[in-house]
C-alpha cells in the first residue's frame, strides 16, 4: 500500500471512529437484541419466482440482518451467510433521528432490518425497510467493490476480509466442507468407524518426516506433534477394530510451498483382511463420489487439464513408469545400484551417492515422472528402502506391496499392505535409527511399544492416507495449498523501513 493510500485509509478510519463515538453517546453501540428470523437464501428460494403482484398480495413481513456490501441511493445490499438480499431504505419514512443514523451508515456496517418483501420495476427481489438498526460499526473500509481483495498475500493474512468480498473464496471453503462430509459418509457406509488418536506423542511415527518438538511440564518430558496417526490406528486393528478411519491434523516441521503447509489435514483408513489392491478400488470409487458431489460429473478441470474419473485408473509399477515416461528400454538398467546410478546420471537426476539403490530409483521417478502423471494413476511396487512400514512382496523382496496415487502431476494418496511381522518391523525400525544417527532428520524413531503390539498379532491389513488439502485443491481448481486453508501459515510480515 502506498503512503497516499495509507493516508486515505487512516482518514476514513478516523471518520468512522467519530461516527462510532457519536453512537456511543446516544445508545449501546454494539447491541445484541435484534431478532433475525430470515436469511437471504431462504427468501430467494421462497419468493424470487413469484410475480410482482402475487408478492405484493402476500404482504410478507421479514426480519433480515447482514453486512452492507453495496449502497446506491435508497437501495442497499446486505450479505449474510447464505448470500445477498437487496433492501429499499427510504429515509423519508423514518424519524429525523433515524434518518441521520441512516446517512451515517458505511459499507461494511452490519445492520438488522424489518420490512415487507416486494419486487422493483426491474423484477429485483427486495425488502422494503420499515425499520433498521445498526448492529456493528465497521471501522475499516472494505476493499474497492470492483477490484475486490486482489493482493494474494493479504488474502491469506486477512482471510476474514477475503471471505467478505470474494465469493469464489467462500465457495472454495464451502466445497471443502462438502468434500469432508462426503468422505465421512462414504467410509461410514462401508462400515468403518471414525476414531481419534493422540496429537502429542512420545515417539513420532508413521511417516518419514521432521517433527515439531514441545515439552510437557508436568511429566518433564519432550513430546512431538504427530507426523501421522498410522501406528496408533494399527494398534486399534490389533485390538480388534477391523475398519477404522481418522480425519485430522498432522504436523511436519518442513518448508512452506504451494504444496506444503506445516500443519495439514489427512484421511487415514485401515482395514483388516484386505490387501493394497482392495484399497485402490475403494479410492477409485471415492474419487468418483467426490467428483459427483462437487461437480455433478466424473469430469473436472484442473489447471487447464481435463481429468476423467469415470475410467479405471491406470496402474503402473515404479519401474514401468520410468520405462514409459523416460524412454528406458534396457531392462538391465534396474539390476544394481551401479546401473541405477548410471541411469540417474544419464537422465540428469540429482541424488546423493550414499543413497541405496531404491532411494536413487525413487529420485528418478520424483524428478522425471511424477509431473507427467496427469490422469489418475496408481504407481506400485515401491522399493523397500523407502517403505519402512509396508509389507514385502512375496515374489520380490526388493519391493513392497505399496502404491501412491497421482493426479494432475501431484501425489494425493499413499497406501500399502501393512507389515505385520514384528521381527521384520523391528529390523526396519533399527535401519531407520541408523539412518537417523547418520544425519537423516526425517528417519523414524524405534517404537518399541508398536513392536510389542505386533507381537500380540495383527491380522493381514491394508491402510492408506489421503491428503485432504491437496484433494480440495484438485476439486476446486486451486493452484496453491494456501487457497484451500482458511488460515495458512505465512512468513513473518516485516515493516518496511
Amino acid at each position: 500500500m502506498t503512503d497516499e493510500n495509507q493516508h486515505d485509509e487512516n482518514k476514513l478510519i478516523a471518520q468512522r471512529r467519530d461516527k462510532l463515538d457519536a453512537i456511543r453517546e446516544q445508545r449501546v453501540a454494539y447491541p445484541n437484541d435484534f431478532d433475525r428470523k430470515d436469511q437471504s437464501a431462504d427468501l430467494v428460494e421462497k419468493f424470487d419466482a413469484k410475480e410482482k403482484e402475487e408478492l405484493e398480495s402476500l404482504a410478507q413481513q421479514v426480519s433480515v440482518a447482514g453486512r452492507i456490501v453495496r449502497m446506491r441511493g435508497p437501495f442497499t445490499v446486505i450479505q449474510d451467510g447464505g448470500g445477498q438480499i437487496q433492501l429499499y431504505i427510504n429515509n423519508k419514512s423514518f424519524s429525523p433521528e433515524q434518518a441521520e443514523e441512516l446517512k451515517a451508515l458505511d459499507l461494511g456496517d452490519i445492520i438488522g432490518v424489518e420490512g415487507e418483501m416486494f419486487k422493483t420495476g426491474k423484477g429485483e427481489l427486495t425488502v422494503r425497510a420499515a425499520s433498521f438498526r445498526l448492529l456493528s460499526k465497521s471501522l475499516r473500509p472494505l476493499p474497492d467493490k470492483h477490484k475486490g481483495l486482489t493482493d494474494t498475500e493479504m488474502r491469506y493474512r486477512q482471510r476474514y476480509v477475503d471471505l467478505i468480498v470474494n465469493e469464489e473464496s467462500r465457495k472454495v471453503f464451502e466445497t471443502r466442507s462438502r468434500i469432508v462430509r462426503c468422505i465421512r459418509n462414504y467410509f461410514e457406509d462401508l462400515g468403518y468407524m471414525e476414531v481419534e488418536t493422540p496429537m502429542m506423542q512420545v515417539i513420532p511415527g508413521g511417516a518419514t518426516a521432521r517433527p515439531f518438538i514441545t515439552h510437557h511440564n508436568a511429566l518433564d518430558q519432550d513430546m512431538y506433534l504427530r507426523v501421522a496417526p498410522e501406528l496408533f490406528l494399527k494398534r486399534l486393528v490389533v485390538g480388534g477394530f477391523e475398519k477404522v478411519f481418522e480425519l485430522n491434523r498432522n504436523f511436519r516441521n518442513e518448508g512452506l510451498s504451494t504444496r506444503h503447509n506445516p500443519e495439514f489435514t489427512m484421511l487415514e483408513f485401515y482395514q483388516a483382511y484386505a490387501r493394497y489392491e482392495d484399497l485402490m478400488d475403494i479410492t477409485e470409487e471415492l474419487f468418483r463420489k467426490i467428483s459427483m458431489e462437487v461437480s455433478a460429473s466424473t469430469e473436472i478441470i484442473y489447471q487447464g487439464m481435463t481429468l476423467d474419473f469415470s475410467k479405471p485408473f491406470a496402474r503402473l509399477s515404479v519401474r514401468d513408469s520410468i520405462r514409459q515416461y523416460c524412454g528406458v528400454d534396457d531392462e538391465a538398467a534396474f539390476d544394481s545400484k551401479e546401473t541405477v546410478v548410471a541411469l540417474a546420471n544419464s537422465l540428469d537426476v540429482h541424488f546423493d551417492e550414499a543413497w541405496p539403490k531404491g532411494k536413487v530409483l525413487m529420485e528418478i521417478f520424483d524428478q522425471k515422472v511424477e509431473d507427467q502423471l496427469e490422469q489418475a494413476t496408481f504407481i506400485t511396487e515401491y522399493p523397500i528402502e523407502v517403505s519402512p512400514l509396508a509389507r514385502c512382496n512375496e515374489d520380490n523382496p526388493e519391493i513392497t506391496d505399496r502404491f501412491e496415487l497421482f493426479v494432475g502431476g501431484r501425489e494425493l494418496a499413499n497406501g500399502f499392505s501393512e507389515l505385520n511381522d514384528p521381527e521384520d518391523q523391528a529390523e526396519r525400525f533399527q535401519q531407520q535409527v541408523e539412518q537417523k544417527d547418520s544425519g537423516d532428520n526425517e528417519a523414524m524413531h524405534y517404537d518399541e511399544d508398536y513392536v510389542t503390539a505386533l507381537e500380540y498379532g495383527m491380522p493381514p491389513t491394508a491402510g492408506e492416507g489421503i491428503g485432504i488439502d491437496r484433494l480440495v485443491m484438485l476439486f476446486t481448481d486451486s493452484s496453491s495449498i494456501k487457497d484451500v486453508l482458511l488460515f495458512p501459515h505465512m512468513r513473518p510480515q516485516h515493516e518496511s523501513s
